[in-house]
């Protein structure tokens, strides 16, 4: 899953694409090193940032979906969203997945209209919002929690019909870098939910601050963890580098046989 940040203030990439052309660039240099998806994200989720009002999200993302399906109409189109109202209208727009940070936390809305637009649901472990989540990291069991977590919003979409569901335990929202590793090192764990695994390290504060260094430098941290990820359940990898993570997937397809 190639990242497309629209923000001016993503971690790695924010402001990167400001233009019709840099954004078709970077959808077709994805595509041709192997993206399954692109996911398209108008609110920047990172630590401490800024709220965004839902019709700026929606002026970020609407156009975005319908450029690139105008240009590349194969292309599977994921919004990276926790609002009910812009996962309809990106899904209206030509989008076929949703990626929610919150798994309906944020808005009450979004499992029922899961349950109506019938598409793939992508739900992800956090406490609080992207302003408040970085005070929010005592827990009993981590991934204890996490389970229980996800158990939980499993059934609530199962109870509304919702049939394909995928879970992300959100590195990096609501855990300090020791838990992140943690987490990590325990992710077969999360086979129990018996959907698949989303893995999104890349290019996180768990690595280049682990390794003293910058986000500009940790492609080879994330490209190390990816291996990782992988081998202990991963399903799907969300990543900035495409090239080196299909790399990485061919890699693990070969030492299984």
């Amino acid at each position: 899953m190639g990242i497309l940040n629209v923000t001016p203030d993503s971690f790695y990439d924010g402001g990167h694409y400001k233009n019709t052309m840099s954004i078709i660039g970077q959808v077709k240099s994805m595509t041709e090193e192997g993206a399954t998806f692109i996911d398209i994200g108008g609110y920047s989720s990172r630590p401490g940032a800024d709220d965004v009002s839902e019709d700026e999200e929606l002026k970020r993302v609407i156009p975005i979906v319908e450029l690139i399906l105008r240009e590349f109409p194969e292309t599977l189109i994921s919004v990276d969203t926790f609002r009910s109202t812009v996962a309809k209208h990106a899904i209206n727009a030509g989008a076929c997945l949703v990626n929610d940070i919150s798994a309906g936390h944020l808005d009450h809305e979004m499992l029922y209209t899961i349950s109506k637009l019938k598409v793939p649901y992508i739900m992800m472990h956090m406490r609080g919002n992207p302003k408040t989540m970085q005070q929010l990291t005592s827990y009993n069991d981590l991934v204890k929690d996490i389970l229980f977590y996800f158990s939980e919003r499993i059934a609530k979409a199962r109870a509304l019909g919702i049939v394909d569901l995928i879970v992300d335990p959100g590195f990096g929202f609501a855990k300090t870098i020791a838990q992140n590793f943690e987490l990590l090192n325990n992710l077969e764990l999360l086979k129990l939910t018996d959907v698949p695994i989303l893995s999104g390290v890349s290019r996180k504060s768990m690595i280049y601050k682990t390794l003293g260094s910058s986000t500009e430098e940790a492609l080879n941290g994330t490209t190390a963890l990816h291996m990782i990820a992988l081998q202990k359940g991963a399903s799907i990898l969300r990543v900035h580098d495409v090239k080196e993570a299909v790399e990485c997937v061919a890699l693990t397809n070969a030492l299984k046989g």
